[in-house]
């Protein structure tokens, strides 16, 4: 490889055909490759011009660089793979005039360099918005890795982080920001997020998602000024208001590059980027130019996908094939913060006739929508967020145009069909045009693993949106053909999260650090450190809150954050009852800290609008009472509904309420893969709907019916019957065993509904297991649920006794003031979150902290 300052022949070649190409990023470095990997008698000379000092990245996940990542771990290409191929690469040095009559471009270092054929692959700078004050110090652009180390150096000093926009860079940049301890603002000019490729109702979803983990949002806000004295200090916006900060990243927007081709007079698109043909030239026959840079048909696209298209359509044409570009689909998969984003086709709907099919499950955190034919022939755009496992199949009814057969409703029910089931022609990697028929012929041909896979087709190895759905073709190709599948719980532990939890019940580990030291690589990520979590929460029953780190935002803070930043306080009230003094004492409490109160669907009485800095206060205030804490924000059981069964209902076969009061208190603080809820009816009328719960007990004249694995929800699933006519004591036995079972061998996230419809039997071998003991586990079991019952302690109480923890619990790192743009309106004599459009007779939080 040839750097900057290096000295090297660069005369013509005539027995060769110099090709150029000015820019090395993800595009440009991939015109290179195909052009070696195309098979042509044409002879060429490759040369390459860099204006960043590393050779190409991948900038689609520039954002693990202010995790930790190394650049080099970044690069597309090692650093040998140009030499080893004869390509002249120039680092640092970029290429600042263009000499089109004599084919001859000069760059920084005063190098020229004649061409044959010319490619431009400049790609696209920052948007730098027309406001006062972006070139104060603490205002960085977020576009290379230089910019990821400024901002990671100067991140060092700092509490507060604004970042300017609200599109993919943006929330991944907030994301990375958060998990760094700052307090993070994202704000966007439009009033939802992802404009691009989401509606509103999905951008919702993706706001309720983020704003879990931490990070907050403002909509609509249109910024004036960025304001300071010697550095930025706070963003001044339209409205007048203002918003302290002490860093400002600029990720809104993106501009094509073009002024190269500005300069030596190529055409240029009205709205900027270099005009180009199918074949990717420009209006100089001599000239390409690709990727962000080139405007083709009057887009210019943002997306490396087609990037990657018209690159390969340059590679082909100068080596003597026909191809050509006729623009791309913008249907994409991408994982935002965490979080499942996909948009097909016209998700709109704008301009054809249509009806829209949607699912929207807020309390979930998942939205659906289709745009189909009117006539419900065809499918012509959607928008997942949440849960895009569905991706693949809607994409290929897109795409190929294939007629449906069934009720489009089908589509976005969970598991739309077999991945295996998919047309051949499915494009799985959009990056990469990978389709389904490709990645099966390779498994046919003998690869059996997802890197594999990635070599032999380069699927994943874009945006990586599309490995789980590649994963999955691979498992359930290997299934289909009797090959034993590995379920590892992400890239950093080659165990299933089953295997995890034996590693760490017989080493008797006690932290995650111990655990990733003695199984795992690298650092961990937001799948293995709440899961983990979770598993010594699960096992060792200690404060949850040491843990507060490997959590999200509601185990860290032991409450549900709402909408506008606020907290709900749920005390737990066993089996829905509650003594007149305790009511009372709720009421005075709500009153106190203004909050708003509502009787929830599990018979508890939840408090909304507790602001971070009175969580601490209205606890101790509640645990002085004799409450403690309900558990709602956790993966464990949530309650165990009961009607008043035999001690005053008239139709009552036991006393339901005792035993539902009973349960609740033994199993509360267990910690599980999901959360569990419960129930127990006084008689077949079934009052208490345990038929949908986790586990639900209905009283016959006999004794008990024990029920498990049901759940309500929006795929609603009848528990099935484990025994029936038992004792109180047998039921507590049975239900000792289920649960430990199930939290030890469950996935993750998996509620005990669909973890049976994957035990392989089914409810036989569940009764097997937990009635006949046929594991031999059962004593083991017992033992564990007897150790969570006698080390169970309130998180709350533990919480108030730790100093240090407590100091969590403010709305700014550097000052004990109230969060300011927490604002309240009075609707039915309470207070909700002010909406944008609500009424003037907002109210302060009545009476603040005590």
């Amino acid at each position: 490889m040839r750097y900057a300052g290096e000295l090297s022949e660069t005369g013509a070649n005539a027995a060769r055909h110099r090709v150029v190409v000015i820019g090395n990023g993800m595009v440009g470095c991939r015109f290179l490759s195909n052009m070696l990997e195309a098979k042509s008698d044409r002879a060429f000379e490759l040369v390459a011009f860099g204006e960043e000092p590393q050779p190409a990245y991948d900038r689609v996940h520039l954002g693990e660089r202010l995790s930790g990542t190394s650049i080099d771990e970044l690069l597309i290409q090692p650093h040998g793979w140009y030499d080893e191929n004869q390509i002249e690469l120039y680092t640092g040095d970029p290429v600042v005039a263009i000499d089109r009559q004599n084919r001859i471009v000069t760059s920084a270092s005063g190098r020229r360099t004649s061409y044959d054929v010319l490619v431009l692959a400049t790609g696209s700078s920052t948007f730098i918005p027309p406001i006062e004050g972006t070139e104060l110090p603490g205002v960085f652009p977020y576009r290379t890795v230089n910019d990821t180390e400024s901002m990671l150096e100067y991140a060092k000093h700092i509490r507060k982080v604004s970042v300017l926009g609200g599109g993919l860079l943006a929330l991944e940049a907030a994301k990375k920001f958060a998990q760094m301890g700052l307090e993070v603002t994202v704000v966007e000019r439009g009033p939802f997020l992802m404009g691009r490729q989401l509606d509103a109702p999905g951008a919702e979803r993706l706001r309720l998602w983020i704003e879990k983990e931490g990070i907050r949002i403002q909509l609509n806000r249109s910024t004036r000024a960025v304001e300071g004295d010697v550095r930025v200090e706070r963003l001044s916006f339209e409205d007048g208001s203002t918003l302290p900060t002490d860093m400002l990243v600029l990720a809104a927007g993106i501009r094509p590059r073009d002024d190269l081709a500005r300069a030596c007079g190529l055409e240029i698109d009205a709205r900027g980027g270099v005009v180009v043909n199918n074949e990717m030239r420009t209006s100089d026959p001599n000239i390409y130019a690709i990727g962000e840079v080139a405007s083709h048909n009057g887009i210019c696209y943002g997306l490396v996908g087609p990037g990657y298209e018209m690159a390969e359509v340059v590679a082909d044409s100068l080596c003597g094939f026909t191809s050509t570009f006729s623009g791309s689909d913008m249907s994409t998969k991408l994982k935002l913060a965490g979080i499942e984003v996909a948009s097909i086709g016209n998700f709109t709907g704008e301009g054809v006739d249509h009806h829209v099919i949607t699912i929207d499950s807020p309390a979930k955190g998942i939205y659906k929508k289709l745009i189909v034919s009117e006539d419900n022939s065809r499918l012509i755009g959607g928008v997942l967020v949440g849960d895009d496992r569905d991706y693949p199949m809607l994409l290929s009814q897109y795409q190929n145009g294939l007629g449906l057969k069934d009720d489009p409703m089908t589509l976005i029910f969970p598991s739309a069909g077999d991945v295996l089931d998919m047309p051949d022609a499915t494009r799985i990697c959009t990056c990469e045009n990978v389709s389904k028929g490709q990645i099966m012929s390779c498994l046919e041909s003998g690869s059996s693993t997802v890197d594999e896979l990635k070599r032999q087709t380069r699927c994943g190895t874009g945006c990586g949106g599309c490995l789980p759905t590649v994963n999955q073709i691979v498992k359930a190709k290997l299934t289909r053909d009797g090959v034993q599948v590995d379920n590892h719980l992400c890239e950093h532990f080659r165990n299933s999260r089953s295997e995890l939890f034996a590693i760490i019940l017989k080493q008797e580990i006690r932290t995650f650090d111990e655990l990733l030291r003695k199984y795992g690589v690298g650092l961990g990520c937001e799948i293995c450190k709440p899961t983990v979590a979770s598993i010594l929460a699960s096992l060792w029953n200690e404060p949850v809150h040491r843990h507060a780190s490997l959590q999200d935002t509601n185990d860290a803070f032991l409450a549900n954050i709402q909408k506008n930043g606020t907290y709900s306080v749920i005390p737990r009230l066993a089996g829905g009852e509650i003594t007149a003094e305790k009511l009372t004492v709720l009421g005075e409490v709500a009153t106190r800290y203004g909050l708003y109160v509502k009787i929830t669907g599990g018979q508890r009485i939840a408090m909304f609008g507790a602001r971070i800095e009175a969580l601490p206060h209205i606890w101790k205030d509640l645990i002085d009472a004799g409450f403690e804490s309900g558990q709602a924000y956790g993966k464990s059981l949530r309650t165990v509904k009961s009607c008043v069964g035999s001690s005053w209902c008239r139709f009552g076969q036991q006393d339901s309420t005792a035993l539902a009061v009973e349960l609740e208190n033994r199993y509360r603080g267990l910690r599980s893969p999901h959360k569990l809820k419960s129930g127990v009816s006084g008689c077949i009328r079934e009052c208490a709907e345990a038929r949908v719960k986790d586990f639900g007990i209905i009283a016959t004249e006999k004794g008990w019916d024990l029920y498990v694995c049901g759940n309500g929800g929006a795929n609603p699933q009848h528990a099935q019957l484990l025994a029936s006519g038992i004792d109180k004591e047998t039921v507590i036995r049975y239900l000792d065993r289920f649960l430990m079972f199930y939290v030890s061998t469950a996935d993750k996230l998996t509620r005990t509904s669909a973890w049976l419809n994957q035990l392989d039997g089914g409810i036989d071998y569940l009764k097997r297991v937990v009635l006949d003991d046929c594991l031999g586990i059962n004593a083991e079991l017992e033992a564990r649920m007897e150790a969570h019952v006698a080390s169970y302690g309130c998180d709350w109480q533990r919480a108030l006794a730790d100093p240090a923890y407590l100091k969590r619990f403010r709305s700014f790192v550097n000052s004990t003031d109230p969060d300011p743009t927490i604002q309240f309106e009075t609707v039915r004599g309470q207070i909700q979150p002010r909406t944008a459009m609500g009424p003037a007779n907002s109210v302060e939080q009545a009476k603040g902290v005590n």
